[in-house]
């Protein structure tokens, strides 16, 4: 696969140029270009403040970005500059996991930044059509509602026109908002339609040759479009036998994990040998030989994996399982929804206790708050100390465990220069010759890329140590660790394979990738150590998390409970936060976001006129 090159570079140039007139970094010129397309010169001129729209922009620089173009006729009052930080807000917004925000807020936010008509930055953003309004109930018995309204947003929150019932303002983007909508229609289809008819009785044998939790997860199944499957890593042996179950009566059943580690190791489980297409060819070729089919989320809906679509568009499957539930935001959840034909049956799994997906949206969670369909929560345990560990994080309780295979090992530092030290210590050395996992198979885990002892410092000195060199295209060499990032929120690891004029040679999970040397910038990165985020929904021999001292801010309690579930046999903490790890665990919650999709599920509310 060939990363699509960037955007011509005539287009580059004048970017170029216009940036260099407004004393902009001329750097931002490929991303300006591809983001505002051919006109993109025009379009600068005509509002400098589609600066802002490029990633990485504040608005302080698109206004000395403006001001060097306009000259005095710029001012704050500017409808233009209005619009663009409202945009901007959203943005920022959606990127902490937002689809929308409370109107009071978005103006509160809009008057910190200068803007000096909030309201009417916000009027002159709806009219123009770049975000949209709606009011959604407040009332917490029962399902909620929420509608879009046809001529915008109210004056203030509060009771609707009759008087009934309370409801909040909220400004979105459209991308999220439309696709917030779709999932919520997709599911509610779902769950109103009647699956397809497959033998009540079949479906009860099956269920009474399961145990536990699984015959719970394959009676659900049966009778109901929609169910939700809750647990940790154990848990996944009932998916598992849904999908055996399936298969047995004849449905074309297919589970899609999150990324390719979730993928290959559910496939492990389940004995798909068959994970990925031929390297000759675009689709797959079937299931393996014992039926069980696992592919990505991405790959399914690429059309790259899984049973491909029928002749209405559909994917063509009678079953779909999605593990990893937790990490599909609203866009991708509204992919999924659209895709699945009448009478399909959908499985939303995952663990509730990680952090939520890159994306904007709580699919899961709201899912899981709406209760319009069934939820069957594992009641297998996982095994061992790191599982004990792991599952007294969940509940909010970071106690000590017992540990004799070294399953558990913590070690203190007094700073981040000494964290980096042990952390390379510990991967090259230690790891490797106590407990018998190889470098290559240890992952390092850090809150953040930036800082002494964030992903960048931890890369380099990994570099140094296990693969040094000159880093001769873009900072890489051959046999470097890396992460590919295609698509924000989608992280895909491999190795270097090499490098020429097409650009950096990857190998992502057995397939060929090719990334243009200007496309490495934000695609491409180091992977010794990633964020919790970017490793969510796999799973390592060992892992080192490390914890200097300026990573305290950073810590919850679904960040601690996704960083120390990565390791399969293994973890270490590099540990220089003292206190403030058991305070996270015990009183940090994951950060709360605005979504609308619980809204949705329900019968929708008037709106004032």
């Amino acid at each position: 696969m060939t990363v699509p090159a960037g955007p011509a570079p005539e287009t580059v140039q004048a970017v170029r140029r216009v940036l260099a007139e407004g004393g902009a970094p001329e750097t931002l010129a490929p991303r300006t270009a591809a983001l505002l397309g051919e006109a993109a010169e025009e379009s600068l001129r005509a509002d400098p403040w589609q600066l802002l729209r490029v990633t990485g922009v504040r608005p302080e620089q698109a206004d000395g970005f403006a001001r060097a173009l306009l000259g005095a006729e710029c001012g704050p009052d500017d409808e233009r500059r209005g619009r663009a930080v409202t945009v901007w807000l959203l943005e920022q917004a959606a990127l902490t996991g937002h689809t929308a925000l409370e109107l009071p807020r978005l103006t509160t936010a809009l008057a910190q930044r200068g803007v000096p008509d909030p309201d009417a930055a916000v009027q002159s953003t709806l009219a123009e059509g770049e975000a949209l309004a709606f009011q959604d109930a407040l009332e917490e018995t029962g399902p909620q509602a929420g509608r879009r309204p046809d001529d915008g947003p109210a004056d203030a929150e509060g009771a609707d026109e009759a008087g009934e019932r309370p409801v909040r303002v909220l400004v979105g983007l459209e991308r999220y908002a439309l696709a917030e909508e779709s999932l919520a229609d997709g599911l509610a289809r779902l769950v109103n339609s009647v699956p397809k008819q497959d033998g009540a009785d079949d479906w009860e044998r099956a269920a009474a040759a399961a145990e536990g939790s699984a015959a719970d997860l394959i009676r659900a199944v049966a009778g109901h479009g929609l169910v939700l499957h809750t647990g940790g890593e154990a848990s996944l042996a009932e998916p598992a036998a849904l999908l055996a179950a399936a298969h047995a009566l004849g449905l074309r059943a297919w589970a899609a994990a999150h990324g390719p580690l979730g993928r290959d190791r559910f496939a492990g489980l389940v004995g798909d040998r068959r994970t990925a297409p031929r390297p000759d060819s675009p689709t797959p070729d079937g299931p393996a030989p014992d039926g069980t089919r696992v592919v990505t989320v991405a790959g399914l809906l690429a059309g790259t994996e899984g049973p491909g679509r029928d002749a209405d568009g559909a994917l063509d499957l009678d079953l779909l399982v999605v593990l990893d539930a937790p990490q599909v935001d609203v866009e991708t959840g509204a992919l999924l929804a659209e895709s699945l034909p009448d009478g399909a049956r959908l499985v939303l799994a995952g663990d509730p206790g990680v952090l939520w997906s890159v994306g904007p949206g709580r699919v899961f969670a709201d899912l899981l708050a709406a209760r319009i369909c069934p939820q069957v929560a594992s009641r297998r345990p996982d095994p061992g100390p790191l599982g004990e560990l792991v599952s007294g994080i969940g509940i909010g309780e970071l106690s000590q465990v017992e540990a004799p295979g070294k399953e558990v090992v913590i070690v203190p530092v007094r700073d981040a220069g000494e964290a980096v030290h042990r952390t390379v210590q510990l991967v090259a050395d230690s790891v490797p010759r106590a407990i018998g996992v190889p470098a290559e198979e240890t992952l390092v885990i850090t809150p953040g890329h930036g800082g002494a002892a964030g992903t960048r410092a931890l890369n380099a000195a990994l570099k140094e140590r296990l693969n040094p060199g000159p880093g001769r295209f873009g900072g890489f060499d051959p046999g470097d660790r890396v992460v590919h990032s295609p698509v924000p929120g989608r992280t895909l690891p491999g190795r270097v394979v090499t490098a020429d004029a097409d650009g950096l040679h990857l190998s992502c999970a057995g397939e060929a990738v090719v990334v243009p040397k200007e496309r490495l910038e934000g695609t491409v990165r180091h992977g010794w150590a990633l964020t919790a985020h970017q490793a969510a929904g796999g799973r390592w021999p060992a892992v080192v998390v490390v914890l200097p001292g300026d990573a305290a801010q950073a810590l919850s309690r679904p960040w601690v409970y996704t960083a120390f579930g990565r390791a399969a046999r293994h973890l270490s903490v590099v540990h220089g936060v003292d206190q403030a790890l058991p305070r996270a665990v015990a009183e940090v919650p994951a950060k709360p976001r605005t979504t609308r999709l619980q809204a949705l599920l329900a019968p929708q509310v008037p709106v004032s006129g």
